[in-house]
């Protein structure tokens, strides 16, 4: 069985589809969220931005994110899975280096969107 579920023949969306948008929008919701609470830390330019950040982390998510878990597993385990937040961490600056519509202003703004990125994403986890 594929992961890519197909549209039924009514044009109904199916779980994996709803799986994507629920984390689009939960990367949006993370980024709204760490503008608001987390200071050095702005998404430029409005909703467009948050569009275009948001599906930029979800690539990043879903492309690198594997490579980078794959090729520093034994840091994953010696850690007891700590090293994931430093990976979340280059994923966000990442995804703020290739759109330029998000600006972090020192490392503890990193951090601390970071963790609200994760935390925000492990709530919306339960939807998917």
């Amino acid at each position: 069985m594929s992961i890519f579920a197909q549209n039924g023949r009514d044009g109904t969306i199916k779980t994996s589809e709803m799986g994507i948008i629920v984390g689009l929008l939960s990367n949006i919701l993370a980024l709204y969220l760490a503008n608001l609470w987390v200071p050095g830390f702005a998404v430029l330019d409005g909703w467009k931005a948050y569009l275009i950040v948001g599906l930029v982390l979800g690539l990043l998510n879903l492309i690198v994110k594997p490579i980078i878990k794959a090729i520093t597993f034994p840091l994953i385990i010696i850690s007891l899975g700590l090293f994931l937040l430093v990976i979340n961490a280059i994923l966000l600056w990442l995804a703020a280096q290739l759109t330029g519509y998000l600006v972090i202003e020192n490392y503890v703004a990193l951090v601390l969107a970071t963790l609200l990125v994760a935390a925000v994403n492990f709530i919306t986890h339960w939807f998917k």
